[in-house]
């Protein structure tokens, strides 16, 4: 909820930051943070007509923070996906006793909905490149005299498009192409799908290795329990392939879910899924009867939230043999990741996957390295994405990355140039209000030897000099300061200094710091802290 630069470009209030108060305040501290600003800027308390209209403004301003910080369900939708979530509409259908995580879930549900009724007619491109690359001469060279050989054994490309018709029916097209040591093959799917009543409803027809004629379905039988079943028939030079699948779904719990998947056909199978994936942490395990094979597996995922990193791992075991798997995905933007993992296994081998992940398309690179486990090969298949990551980090990454916050941010500034002139102008009609109460508190502070501000400067600091601001890009906030001091202590909670009264934000997009000189006990003092730094004077 802080103002920050925003997927739209909108600059969102902070009502926590405006108020003054800790985001896990209780309603007493949101009461009386409400009433000390309201004291000041009520406009009933100002009699001159210019002050009384700026007044209201700022009234308008703490009324409008303290309606949504009061009411438990509004604060609930607030803190959960921001200032935007209060404009969505729907949300007045929603349960009052949904967590935070519900919320969310539903903010999305309703913005997809939103989404959805304005491009109707749009399609929603998927698409997965996928490149193998045989590197074993590497590690297990025929010829010593000669330079290893390093061929593409295969390459397939998948592709698919929707085309809504209605608010319940979609088509959708896909399509594929693969060459394997010469040979290819291709083929494409038209689907026709029709949400029902707790359901939905699709129709396959497709061609490529003969024609392919199937139908789709699920249902939710319960608030916990989903089935999905189908048939399809493939209609070959050699015969008819018939096929039948089935799967039952159960919510076991808050975050885990348990599924039983039936497959009769060319390759005949029963699966056993259970998935639990929570905040930090995600399992998946699953037990599979089938032909040619029988395997159990297992993978993890840690969650690196701050870091928007993610570790995985994978085990799997079977008439097969076994694989292990460990790789890491990196979030760099919002839209893009890339994936790196090392693959080893009987009869496998060690196998180097990378993957480029950009909206709905992937394109994947798994690199054989050898057909047997070789430590070598184990040994730079790990090594190899971390120093090439680093290199395309500092090389390719950090310059894209920095051209295009540059761009967000002017274009942010475009965006709210009208939004930002009003913070403006409420900031300076805020300090104009506070001037009664900042030489009353001053002269209470003098008198006791207590809190006084000399000097505090909000903005951005040189990066020659930390010491000095830039002037264009740094704000005087002394008075604001002051008239945070009550009975001689000065607390500021951990939420964007931007939006106190008083504040507004000199340079969006950039690093902010606030330098206060205050002098206590008749002894001068300083103290630097950070935009959403928590701080409380004296020390």
């Amino acid at each position: 909820m802080s103002e920050e630069i925003d997927s739209d470009n909108e600059l969102e209030e902070n009502y926590y930051s405006y108020l003054n108060v800790p985001k896990d305040a209780s309603s007493e501290q949101i009461n009386n943070a409400y009433r000390k600003l309201s004291r000041m800027y009520h406009p009933d308390k100002h009699m001159e007509a210019e002050n009384k209209q700026k007044a209201e403004l700022m009234f308008n301003r703490t009324k409008k923070a303290y309606e949504v910080l009061s009411d438990p369900h509004k604060r609930a939708i607030y803190d959960s996906v921001g200032e935007k979530g209060l404009r969505t509409d729907g949300w007045e259908l929603v349960q009052r006793q949904k967590t935070p995580a519900e919320i969310r879930e539903e903010y999305l549900r309703l913005a997809e909905a939103a989404e959805e009724r304005k491009l109707l007619q749009s399609t929603n491109p998927r698409g997965n490149v996928t490149i193998n690359v045989n590197a074993t001469e590497i590690f297990s060279p025929y010829d010593e005299s000669e330079f290893p050989r390093i061929e593409i054994s295969s390459m397939s490309i998948s592709q698919s498009i929707e085309a809504p018709i209605t608010r319940t029916d979609t088509m959708t097209l896909s399509g594929n192409l693969m060459s394997s040591n010469g040979n290819g093959s291709g083929g494409f799917v038209i689907c026709g799908r029709r949400l029902l009543n707790k359901g939905w409803l699709e129709l396959d027809v497709g061609a490529g290795n003969g024609l392919l004629v199937g139908i789709k379905g699920g249902r939710t039988l319960s608030s916990l329990v989903t089935m999905n079943a189908g048939t399809s028939v493939n209609f070959r030079e050699n015969g008819v392939i018939p096929g039948i699948f089935s799967t039952l779904a159960v919510q076991l719990d808050k975050h885990t879910l348990g599924s039983l998947t039936l497959n009769v056909g060319g390759q005949a199978s029963m699966t056993t899924q259970v998935d639990r994936n929570g905040e930090r942490h995600a399992w998946s395990t699953s037990f599979v009867i089938g032909s040619p094979h029988i395997y159990f597996s297992i993978a993890y995922t840690h969650k690196m939230i701050e870091n928007e990193l993610k570790l995985k791992a994978v085990a799997k075991v079977g008439t097969f043999g076994f694989m292990a798997e460990y790789g890491a995905e990196k979030k760099i933007s919002k839209y893009s990741s890339v994936f790196a993992a090392v693959s080893i296994g009987v009869p496998t081998g060690v196998i180097l996957k990378f993957k480029v992940i950009r909206s709905q398309q992937s394109y994947v690179f798994p690199i054989h390295l050898s057909e047997e486990i070789v430590p070598a090969a184990v040994f730079y298949a790990t090594v190899t994405p971390v120093i090439v990551w680093f290199f395309v980090k500092k090389s390719i990454i950090d310059p894209m990355l920095a051209e295009r916050k540059n761009i967000e941010i002017e274009k942010t500034k475009r965006t709210n140039e009208q939004r930002m002139a009003q913070k403006r102008l409420e900031a300076k009609a805020a300090v104009e209000l506070m001037q009664h109460t900042y030489e009353r508190i001053v002269e209470e502070e003098k008198e006791r030897q207590g809190l006084v501000i000399v000097k505090a400067t909000y903005g951005q600091t040189q990066e020659s000099n930390q010491n000095e601001f830039v002037p264009e890009a740094s704000i005087d906030v002394t008075i604001p300061v002051q008239c945070l001091v009550k009975d001689g202590t000065l607390e500021m909670f951990n939420t964007p200094k931007s939006d106190l009264p008083g504040f507004y934000d000199p340079c969006i997009g950039e690093s902010k710091v606030l330098l206060i000189n205050y002098m206590h006990n008749n002894a001068n003092k300083s103290i630097v802290v950070k935009d959403t730094e928590a701080v409380r004077l004296p020390r």
